[in-house]
């Protein structure tokens, strides 16, 4: 089961992917994390990020597919695997595509979680004060602000991202406004399907 979470931050992808991991016993892959390690365990890769990190600037997609491509070798993600958060560009979808096609895996699904924009903002603000009153610490993201710059973002930058994949027919539209169950009730029936076909 290889797949693509796309969204807007505060759809819900990391809660939908962690029962997916859960279920189905694949790694979810971040970009970010994935970045960290590459560089904590000194991989070629990752002695490229590092000194582009350390000098400042933004780790180029060819690095970045570059992690991807020796994350996805590893044992754990032998049976699949869920990217999360990345492609996050046009460049970044072709560079995906190149990368998998090289090694002969192909994407089971692309699931986009559709969401009102408008009410994401409550949602977030709702998040970071259910957090406070359990006495948990508030995501950074959490913080308005914070998440609407990220949304412009999103919407500048990753938006295009769905109608790519819509156009080469494997993208799978799901509303992400429902309560969180029903969300995952809609994407295992979406997995199951995608396994058949």
């Amino acid at each position: 089961m290889r797949l693509i979470f796309l969204g807007p931050p505060g759809a819900g992808k990391g809660t939908q992917a962690a029962r997916i991991v859960a279920k189905h016993g694949i790694p979810q892959l971040s970009t970010g994390d994935m970045l960290r390690a590459a560089v904590s365990a000194g991989t070629p890769i990752g002695q490229k990020a590092k000194a582009v990190m350390d000098a400042g600037g933004l780790v180029s997609d060819e690095i970045v597919i570059g992690i991807v491509a020796d994350r996805i070798e590893e044992a754990d993600a032998k049976k699949g695997f869920i990217l999360d958060g990345f492609p996050r560009t046009l460049a970044q979808a072709e560079a995906l595509d190149r990368m998998l096609e090289s090694k002969g895996v192909k994407l089971d699904a692309v699931l986009e979680l559709k969401v009102d924009q408008s009410k994401l903002v409550d949602r977030i603000v709702r998040r970071a004060e259910e957090a406070k009153a359990a006495g948990q610490p508030v995501r950074k993201d959490d913080d308005p602000e914070v998440f609407k710059t990220r949304l412009e973002a999103y919407n500048r930058d990753t938006a295009v991202v769905a109608p790519y994949y819509e156009k080469r027919g494997q993208l799978t539209p799901i509303d992400g406004m429902q309560p969180i169950d029903s969300v995952s009730e809609v994407i295992a029936n979406a997995l199951s399907v995608a396994a058949q076909g």
